[in-house]
C-alpha cells in the first residue's frame, strides 16, 4: 500500500512537473509576442559572395560589419533556405535570396514575425545592379525613387515584329497596381540631400573600361557620383538595346519622376509587400552600379552566358564589370551608411 503511495507521488509530481514546464514555455512565447524586438530599419541585401565577415565582400558585408556583427541571431520560419536575422542595436539585416519570389517571400516572412516590431522601421534594400546605358557609369550608387516591374504587361520576340520596331514590350494597365510602385517623395528628397554629395571612387581599370567600350562618351568616362533614378525589376537578368528600350519605355508609360538608371532582380517586388503591409512609405532602395545593360567589352549572349562560363561579377577579370565589384560595395555602403545612422538619430 505504501509502495502504491509512493508511487502515486511521483507520477503526481512529473505531472505537475510537465504542466509547469509547458506553461513556462508558452509564458515564454507570450513574453515575446508581447515585448517584441524594436526594429529601427531593416537592411536587406540579396547574396553574399562567402562569408558575412573577413573575406571577399558581397551585398551584405560591409553592412553586416558596420552594424550587426556580434549581434542576435534569429531563423526566420519561411525565410531563404539558410539565412538568418541579424539584430543589433535597432539595426536588422538579412540576405533574401535573388529574384522576385525569394525576395518577397523573405520579406514577408521577416515582418510577419511577432518576435519583432516594425511599426516605425524604414526598409533599406540595398544590392547591386546595372546601369542604363547613357545615364550611369560603373560604380555609381542611386537613390531610387521608382520601381517598375520589367515581367509584367506583354513582352514579343522582336523577330515577330516589323523591322521599324524599337520596343518588345506592350503595356497592360491591368498590373499597373504592381507593375509600377513609386516611393515616398518626401523621404526620397530628404534622403538624397543627405547623400548627394558622399564621395565615392572608381578604378583605373574600370574607368579606362568604360572609355573604351563608349568611345570615350562624356556621360560614360565622368566620375562616379550619387544620383537618382528609376530602377527596372527583372526575374531575367537581360542585356541588350532592345530591352534598354523597352526599360526607357516603361519609365515614360508610368510616367516615373526620375530617369531610367538601373535594372536589378528584387526591388519592386519588396515594393508591393511593403505596400500590401501600408509600410511603402519608409521604403528606400540604395543601389550601386557593377555592370550596364548593355554588352560591353565584345560579349555576346553565347559568350556571357555560356553554361561552361563561370566566371563571377566579382572576379577582377570580368569582361562585364571589370574591377568595380569591390569598390562598388565600398561606394553602396558609404551612402548607406549615412542613412542607417540618420535614422538611428532620428533625423529622418
Amino acid at each position: 500500500m505504501r509502495q502504491r503511495g509512493v508511487k502515486m507521488k511521483k507520477t503526481i509530481a512529473m505531472v505537475l512537473f510537465v504542466i509547469m514546464s509547458t506553461c513556462a514555455i508558452f509564458a515564454q512565447g507570450a513574453a515575446e509576442v508581447v515585448n517584441p524586438v524594436e526594429i529601427k530599419v531593416l537592411v536587406l541585401p540579396k547574396f553574399e559572395v562567402g562569408e558575412m565577415s573577413g573575406d571577399f565582400p558581397g551585398e551584405a558585408q560591409y553592412y553586416y560589419e558596420g552594424y550587426c556583427k556580434n549581434g542576435d541571431v534569429y531563423d526566420i520560419n519561411g525565410g531563404f533556405e539558410g539565412n538568418q536575422l541579424h539584430v543589433k542595436d535597432g539595426v536588422a539585416l538579412y540576405v533574401t535570396g535573388m529574384g522576385k519570389v525569394n525576395a518577397a517571400m523573405s520579406l514577408a516572412a521577416i515582418l510577419q514575425d511577432p518576435r519583432f516590431d516594425f511599426s516605425d522601421a524604414y526598409v533599406l534594400s540595398t544590392g547591386c545592379a546595372g546601369s542604363a546605358y547613357g545615364y550611369g557609369v560603373m560604380g555609381d550608387v542611386f537613390v531610387i525613387t521608382a520601381a517598375v516591374d520589367y515581367d509584367l504587361g506583354h513582352h514579343a520576340d522582336y523577330r515577330d515584329l516589323p523591322p521599324e520596331a524599337t520596343t518588345t514590350w506592350f503595356h497592360d494597365s491591368g498590373y499597373d497596381n504592381a507593375s509600377v510602385k513609386f516611393l515616398n517623395p518626401e523621404l526620397m528628397d530628404n534622403v538624397y540631400g543627405l547623400v548627394k554629395d558622399v564621395e565615392i571612387s572608381t578604378t583605373p581599370k574600370t574607368r579606362n573600361f568604360m572609355s573604351v567600350t563608349f568611345d570615350d562618351a562624356p556621360w560614360a568616362i565622368r566620375n562616379p557620383q550619387v544620383l537618382r533614378g528609376t530602377t527596372v525589376t527583372g526575374d531575367n537578368y537581360w542585356k541588350g538595346m532592345y530591352d534598354h528600350q523597352n526599360a526607357q519605355l516603361m519609365i515614360e508609360t508610368y510616367g516615373c519622376p526620375d530617369p531610367y538608371a538601373l535594372t536589378e532582380m528584387e526591388d519592386v517586388a519588396l515594393a508591393v509587400v511593403l505596400d500590401r503591409l501600408g509600410m511603402l512609405d519608409k521604403y528606400i532602395i540604395v543601389r550601386d552600379s557593377v555592370n550596364m545593360d548593355v554588352f560591353m567589352n565584345g560579349a555576346t549572349p553565347a559568350s556571357l552566358w555560356d553554361p561552361d562560363f563561370d566566371e563571377s561579377l566579382a572576379s577582377d577579370s570580368n569582361i562585364e564589370s571589370a574591377d568595380i565589384f569591390k569598390t562598388a560595395m565600398q561606394n553602396n555602403y558609404k551612402v548607406g551608411s549615412v542613412v542607417i545612422d540618420a535614422i538611428l538619430a532620428g533625423e529622418l
